[in-house]
């Protein structure tokens, strides 16, 4: 996406819309290390967990939109999608904080992200570092970095919400791989 139509959609003002992320399908499935998992509420920088969509524009900057907003609290959203994923993909019981379950998860999944925008260069990027550990069991704690790029396929916040949705399965399946047997 070129960043003077970045620029532009920023500009836009008017009555909202509400964007959300649809999870994109994996064809991954792996077979789990651990029989459950609890993913902590993402930690996302301001920009980010904030309802208004940011966007990178050719200087750098970081701006958000007025009138075009996330259909759902980023954080919450993102925990969620990932919680989603995770489950699909491990054999495993995957769920959000709260636990909703009566016993300790094997493990606990935490992501902190340190970039998560549609940069002015047409790309979404995902960055951060993610942890696991035992909570229910014996398990090596591990630290892992994540460092994702994916084409904004179109233009507008459609483009941005689809590009997102396509970094977070990226994220999932890295996690899941390091859950993986």
């Amino acid at each position: 996406m070129a960043s003077s139509g970045l620029a532009l959609l920023v500009a836009c003002s008017g009555p909202a819309t509400l964007y959300p992320i649809e999870p994109a399908a994996s064809t991954l499935t792996l077979r789990a290390s651990v029989s459950s998992a609890m993913v902590r509420t993402v930690s996302l920088p301001s920009y980010a967990a904030s309802d208004q969509i940011a966007v990178q524009s050719a200087d750098g900057s970081i701006s958000t939109s007025k009138g075009e907003l996330w259909a759902d609290e980023p954080g919450r959203a993102v925990t969620l999608i990932v919680s989603k994923h995770l489950n699909d993909i491990l054999s495993a019981t995957v769920a959000p904080e709260p636990w909703p379950f009566a016993e300790l998860p094997d493990v606990n999944v935490d992501i902190r992200v340190e970039r998560m925008l549609a940069g002015a260069d047409g790309q979404f990027r995902l960055t951060g570092q993610f942890y696991t550990g035992g909570d229910g069991i014996s398990y090596p704690n591990r630290s892992q970095g994540f460092d994702i790029a994916v084409p904004i396929e179109g233009e507008g916040f459609g483009a941005i919400a689809a590009a997102q949705a396509r970094a977070l399965l990226q994220l999932s399946e890295q996690v899941a791989r390091a859950l993986g047997r």
